[in-house]
């Protein structure tokens, strides 16, 4: 097997679409208006799944965490420390939620956290230096 990609459940598709296109700009493949979206952020699939549709689908019921969403968190890389302060200044500004401020950590990352608005967590993090797979 191969990864494909990742996915989350949402509520509110439209305010997903506009944060994730908008604010952190994935591409989006098909029409905002789908229970199923794909979005694209550097060639790794995201993926959008409307909750009470995919319920439909599976024919069970499931549990949602409601407020900040600690379970799972989806990680933007930057190139330099500089960066992750300029972007994460820019996302607030667009309307992400704020969790950590910028700051440098023992491991000799400079890391924060924002979060979407269905309180997923996203951290926005670099090692001063460009990514390396």
């Amino acid at each position: 097997m191969r990864l494909d990609g990742f996915g989350i459940f949402v509520n509110d598709m439209p305010s997903m679409i506009r944060f994730y296109r908008d604010v952190l700009g994935f591409e989006i493949k098909e029409n905002e208006d789908t229970s199923n979206v794909y979005l694209v952020k550097d060639g790794t699939l995201f993926l959008m799944y409307g909750r009470n549709d995919f319920e439909k689908m599976t024919n069970r019921k499931y549990e949602y965490i409601k407020g900040l969403n600690g379970h799972s968190e989806i990680a933007l890389y930057v190139d330099t420390f500089e960066e992750v302060d300029t972007e994460f200044a820019n996302a607030v500004s667009k309307g992400a939620v704020p969790v950590l401020a910028p700051e440098n950590e023992p491991w000799g990352q400079r890391t924060c956290y924002i979060a979407d608005p269905e309180g997923n967590l996203i951290e926005i993090g670099s090692f001063n230096r460009p990514f390396e797979h």
